[in-house]
């Protein structure tokens, strides 16, 4: 399955795209798909969410693991807004180190 950290890098990818560097989180997980090929697992109903794949529950994590220290949020390449992420002046440094590899 996506990790966490993997739509965290694609939604890095997206907002760097965006005006201002923002999106809602629908947009997001309307994009996600035409980005990165979903696995089964990914597909599969999550638990704590019965109306989404498991995929779209990691992508809204993103918030709600604000604390972790692995988090995107927490390391200050994404910052929360209301209904969404925007993509920071770290977060730009940070996506744009990733893709030149």
């Amino acid at each position: 399955m996506t990790t966490e950290r993997r739509l965290s890098e694609i939604v890095e990818d997206i907002l760097v795209g965006r005006p201002n560097g923002e999106a809602p989180i629908g947009t997001l997980i309307h994009e996600i798909p035409n980005r990165i090929a979903l696995t089964a697992g990914d597909y599969q109903g999550s638990v704590s969410r019965p109306n989404e794949a498991i995929w779209e529950q990691r992508v809204r994590n993103i918030t709600s693991h604000k604390g972790s220290s692995r988090n995107f949020i927490y390391r200050g390449f994404l910052e929360q807004i209301d209904g969404g992420l925007r993509i920071t002046a770290a977060g730009r440094v940070h996506q744009q180190a990733r893709n030149a590899i």
